[in-house]
């Protein structure tokens, strides 16, 4: 079965001279997925804009306005001190958003097997009230409640590994038991938050998992998060559909964090997982892309998630490895058992 692909030259609209997330991003996958011949072997989806409504599900209505409202400027803004809007981003977020829609639409269609969305501008940040660190509208939360919503799904897993914890995407779900955020992000770090004793509130107490790393954690840190917390907990809440939260800027080389994941380190979180939904929902997995600012790694990183839902077995890691001594894991990962009830 195919394996959905939603992009779009417009995500380009929104960019910015300078600043890390611009349109050069998608420029540097769509040549690494041409160059690796894989663009032919997806199945291409036209993204559509999502709606108010699907919009509302996640966001308040007054954001929404606020936001509609920058389609009237005449300039580029500043949204805060790191997230900018030009007279066309809101449209392109909502392109960004719809993107999403279309392939968890060809998914849970049985239309295709599993899917990607290489969409701009990222989401993971933005609150329901509020656009924060580079994001405008929260792209997987909306898709969480989409799929809830319209296939009636009773149990959504959200993975986020970008380096920088998805606040927004935990402030949307912190009392929701029926979605379950995992994320593993370097500690301290933007946004600030995502310690392990946030686990959620009220009906949602244990269905927030946030595992706060210290820089310097490499392949044989996250694959032993992974096997010891990540998957076993997936397994445990046994969701319908999972999406991940898909952030290349934990790599080694990527110049907003400091943490040391090879290629093969993340392609190897990524086979986990797929290996994860194959044996609890059918293989249902979409991937949406978050951060990653070092060109070489995002693109690459991204080509290696298409080669590995295509099927193929082995990853391209052209940079391959910063060696060094990792940081001891013993007690953060012996904390998050207790609190999570993991044996």
């Amino acid at each position: 079965m195919a394996t959905a692909y939603a992009t779009d030259e417009r995500f380009d609209i929104h960019t910015l001279e300078g600043h890390p997330e611009f349109a050069g991003r998608l420029t540097a996958i769509q040549q690494r997925l041409d160059e690796d011949n894989l663009i032919g072997r997806l199945l291409h989806i036209e993204p559509q804009p999502a709606t108010m409504d699907e919009l509302g599900a996640v966001h308040t209505s007054r954001y929404l306005e606020l936001l509609a409202k920058t389609s009237g400027l005449t300039k580029t803004i500043m949204w805060g001190a790191d997230t900018y809007i030009t007279p066309r981003s809101y449209e392109t977020a909502r392109l960004a958003a719809g993107a999403v829609l279309r392939v968890v639409d060809m998914v849970m269609n049985g239309q295709a097997a599993n899917g990607l969305a290489a969409v701009r501008p990222p989401g993971h940040h933005a609150t329901p009230s509020d656009a924060m660190g580079f994001c405008l509208l929260n792209n997987i939360a909306i898709a969480a409640r989409y799929a809830q919503r319209v296939y009636g799904i009773k149990r959504v897993l959200i993975v986020d590994y970008d380096v920088h914890h998805g606040n927004g995407t935990q402030e949307a779900f912190y009392a929701d038991p029926t979605v379950f955020y995992i994320s593993t992000h370097q500690w301290p770090l933007y946004p600030g938050t995502g310690s392990a004793r946030d686990v959620g509130v009220g009906d949602g107490t244990g269905s927030t998992l946030n595992m706060p790393l210290p820089a310097g954690v490499g392949d044989e840190g996250y694959t032993r998060v992974f096997d010891e917390v990540v998957l076993p907990t997936i397994h445990r809440f046994a969701p319908e559909l999972i999406l991940v939260s898909a952030g290349f800027d934990a790599h080694w080389d990527d110049p907003l964090a400091n943490m040391r994941l090879s290629l093969s380190g993340y392609d190897h979180l990524a086979r986990r997982l797929l290996a994860e939904a194959v044996s609890c929902c059918a293989g249902r997995i979409v991937f949406v892309l978050e951060g990653g600012y070092n060109l070489n790694a995002l693109s690459h990183g991204w080509a290696n998630v298409v080669r590995m839902l295509l099927g193929d077995t082995q990853p391209v890691d052209p940079l391959g490895v910063e060696h060094g001594v990792e940081p001891l894991l013993d007690p953060l990962v012996q904390q998050i058992k207790h609190l999570h009830k993991l044996a």
